[in-house]
Formats: structure tokens, C-alpha cells, sequence
């Protein structure tokens, strides 16, 4: 069954630059693509080996590639990993693992997982329910949840954006039964076309999990560069440095123009102005692309620029517009 238009609306999301390309013209290379909360200077890749690409990905590369995620994020000896193709197949397959047919979802957060659960016939709540689900850091407003308030039967901790502030995870508690915790390879490391996610948690649920994706769930060019990227703990440490200083250069640029109340993450930020579509097109007439949500008109996302080149289109751009609000 299709879902219908107002579903599909509500399940927006960053990109969408061929749509704002047919709308406000430019080629592809003129534009600035600040919808998402992608790292824009991504971890380089390594020359892949030959096997990567010619033979099907055998156990050996998996196992490579979950011991440097355990190592990485200090996975509890108690909890089992699954890699899977990107976050997101593992969100779409989450309501299957539960048992219920309520969850609390507590919004505005990443619609997938209330889009997931509404298309295998549960209801989503505000309120408690024994299946919770939560986006940690949250997605737009970098809200931080607590250990207190994890505490229903079956909890999925969505921690795509976490890889940033490492030192706020909940990853303790993937052994916890009935739990799963949710990493992205995509944002951190800047390689969403890679599509590489990982599944922590419950041995019974992950084993569920496992058995639902089938053999071969990731490719043998994401296996590699997961496990390289992994062990880059260098590289890591001068990138979370690197979002935090640039996170400060573009809520400095945002805030003298009038936005208020910056948040989010050192991946994106959203931002309160007075007409949150009117500043969209604006950047868009400046080919540059930002977030806005279908729920609110006065909020504005955007990602951080990466290059010297990028900062400077982004300054025009503010420049040129009297106000913000």
C-alpha cells in the first residue's frame, strides 16, 4: 500500500536538491547543500582492495568491522553488533522486533521512527508506552535524554548524531534486555552515500534483527572503510574539534543577523526567525539549500559549511538580506 501525499509530507527530510535546482536554477556545482547534518570534510577513503568490490563479504570482514566498533564506542561485552545497510534499514525494521502495539515517540524528532511503526499498524503516542524510542542527541533541537527517563520495557536509543559528543552515550545499557542503541556511520564520518549503520544491543533482538536483513547486509566496500574508519581515533578527535570551532563561526554569523536561540548539535543547527520559508528561498536565491520543517514557520536548520569558499557563499548571502527577523 502507497502511502498517501499527507503521509509522505510528513516524512520530510534534508536533500531535495534536484527539487530546489528546478525551482531556483543553477547547476549542481553552484550549490551549497546545507539541508543535512552531514559532515562536509568526510573521513578519506582507502584504496579498497579487489575483494571488496568482486566477492561476496565473508564473515572475517564483518567480524574486523564489529570488533573496531566495539572498541570505538565501548560496547558493552554483553550487547551483540549488527553493521546493516545505514541506519535506516534497521528503523524500518525495529516495530517487527517489539512486542506492543504503542510507542512513545516524544516529537518533533526524526519522523522515520513513528513513519516505521505507523506502517506495521502500532499507534504513536506523546505520552507512556512499554516501547520507547528516542533520538539522542535529538534531530532538529539537539535535545540530550537522560538516564532516568529510559526506562520502558523495550527502548531504541537513536544515536546517529552522538558520534560528537562521545561522551554522552548511552551505550552502557545495550546490554540491557530489551534494548537497542542505533549508530550512523553516514554523519560523523560524512559518507552517507556509503550506507553503513549499526544495530547494538539485546542479543534476542539483535539476533531477530539479523535474521530479518538476511545475509550480506553491508557491502564489502563499507565493511572496509567502517573498520579503517573505526581505528581513525586521530582523525576523530581533530574532527570533533574542527565542528565545534565552525559550529561557533556559523552561529556567530547566524546570531548577528538576527536568529535566536541557536541548538542542535556541531552537526547542524536549528535556528527561531520570525518567517522561516521567506529565509529559505532567500538562500535559495543564492543557491544555497536549507532545512525548514512542515510543523513550524519559524524554525530553520542548517548544516555547516566546509570549505573557504562555502563560508563565503553562506556570509553573501546573510549579507545581502537586511534581517533575519
Amino acid at each position: 500500500m502507497h502511502a498517501t501525499q499527507t503521509e509522505q509530507s510528513k516524512r520530510d527530510h534534508g536533500g531535495g536538491l534536484d527539487a530546489a535546482m528546478a525551482e531556483f536554477g543553477g547547476a549542481r556545482q553552484d550549490w551549497l547543500d546545507l539541508s543535512t547534518g552531514i559532515n562536509p570534510i568526510p573521513w578519506p577513503l582507502p584504496v579498497f582492495t579487489s575483494d571488496a568490490w568482486t566477492r561476496l563479504p565473508d564473515r572475517q570482514a564483518v567480524n574486523l568491522l564489529c570488533d573496531a566498533a566495539r572498541q570505538f564506542w565501548n560496547v558493552p561485552d554483553g550487547a551483540d553488533i549488527l553493521p546493516c545497510h545505514g541506519a535506516s534499514a534497521a528503523i524500518a525494521r525495529l516495530p517487527a522486533l517489539m512486542q506492543g502495539d504503542t510507542v512513545q515517540i516524544t516529537t518533533p524528532t526524526y519522523n522515520e521512527h513513528a513513519a516505521s511503526f505507523r506502517n506495521h499498524t502500532w499507534q504513536v503516542v506523546e505520552d507512556n508506552a512499554d516501547t520507547r524510542v528516542v533520538v539522542h542527541p535529538n534531530n532538529p533541537d539537539g535535545r540530550l535524554w537522560r538516564v532516568g527517563e529510559l526506562n520502558a520495557d523495550f527502548t531504541v536509543i537513536d544515536e546517529s548524531f552522538c558520534d560528537v559528543c562521545p561522551d554522552e552515550t548511552h551505550i552502557a545499557r545495550a546490554a540491557t534486555p530489551g534494548t537497542i542503541v542505533l549508530k550512523s556511520f553516514g554523519k560523523f564520518w560524512g559518507l552517507a552515500g556509503l550506507r553503513l549503520g549499526f544495530a547494538i544491543g539485546d542479543p534476542k533482538l539483535i539476533a531477530h534483527l539479523r535474521e530479518i536483513l538476511g545475509p550480506w547486509p553491508v557491502s564489502g566496500p563499507a565493511l572496509e572503510a567502517g573498520e579503517q574508519a573505526l581505528k581513525d581515533l586521530t582523525w576523530a578527535q581533530e574532527t570533533r574539534a574542527r565542528l565545534s570551532s565552525d559550529t561557533d563561526h556559523l552561529d556567530a554569523i547566524m546570531t548577528a543577523a538576527g536568529a535566536q536561540n541557536p541548538r542542535g548539535t556541531t552537526l547542524f543547527r536549528l535556528y527561531e526567525v520570525a518567517d522561516a520559508k521567506a529565509l529559505q528561498n532567500h538562500m535559495a536565491r543564492h543557491h544555497i539549500w536549507t532545512r525548514i520543517f512542515p510543523y513550524s514557520e519559524t524554525y530553520i536548520r542548517l548544516g555547516l559549511p566546509g570549505h573557504p569558499h562555502e563560508w563565503a557563499q553562506l556570509e553573501t548571502a546573510i549579507a545581502e538580506m537586511e534581517h533575519l527577523v
